[in-house]
């Protein structure tokens, strides 16, 4: 209703409205208060029309600017705009060489330790099993975790030591590729997987067996480079 009587009274100023541009509407703000003023002898009040426009159209600044900064945040890949789960397109990336090194620990407890080290378990030679339990386990990253790219694995690598300190076994594996995307989840699973046939190999002696520390320490190449663990 306020902008028919306006537009009524100040027929020049019809075309202030018809913009369909921020600026030129914030600009057609200003040149009607100047007309304003011109003809009342005194510039609007903050609580009229002029200055509620205004800080509508300063609110609406705000908020865009808000969002483009919530649009420009770095986000989970693995979700869609509407919040479905996606597997990430790498078709983009270029190839290169790309490694990654995880750890964990089995803490066994000197009864079992000492079982694993005289390898004296029913099961046989646990470090050994564990091993090539790993190394299979990183092959198969993709089929285990949903979202995982298969890849083409050039290295994997996995060590297991026993540690008297802890009574321990202490496993660090490694995945290496030349593809586009990193070889991170590899290298987790792959001490995982062995780290499970180790309490699998032991859990006869004991249920008390824990893996722990499951972590990358760490990953080269890609799109974020090189990246290692404070110790």
């Amino acid at each position: 209703m306020i902008l028919r009587r306006l537009a009524a009274a100040f027929p020049h100023s019809r075309r202030f409205f018809s913009s369909n541009s921020n600026h030129d509407f914030a600009s057609a703000i200003v040149d009607l208060n100047k007309e304003m003023e011109s003809i009342f002898g005194e510039p609007p009040t903050s609580n009229g029309f002029s200055g509620s426009v205004s800080n509508d159209f300063m609110a609406q600044e705000a908020q865009l600017t808000s969002q483009k900064i919530c649009d420009s945040t770095p986000g989970l890949t693995h979700i869609g705009r509407t919040g479905e789960a996606q597997m990430v397109d790498v078709s983009p990336k270029e190839n290169s060489q790309r490694t990654a090194i995880a750890n964990c620990k089995v803490i066994l407890g000197k009864k079992v330790f000492d079982l694993v080290l005289a390898n004296q378990l029913a099961k046989g030679d646990v470090l050994s099993v564990a091993k090539i339990a790993g190394i299979s386990g990183a092959k198969h990253t993709s089929s285990l975790i949903p979202l995982c790219h298969n890849i083409t694995l050039t290295h994997v690598r996995v060590d297991l030591m026993l540690n008297s300190k802890d009574f321990s076994v202490d496993i660090e594996g490694e995945a290496v590729s030349s593809g586009k995307t990193g070889v991170e989840m590899e290298a987790m699973t792959a001490v995982t997987v062995a780290g499970l046939t180790v309490y699998d190999m032991c859990k006869a002696a004991s249920k008390d067996i824990q893996i722990t520390d499951v972590r990358l320490d760490r990953k080269t190449g890609g799109k974020s480079g090189d990246w290692c663990r404070e110790k």
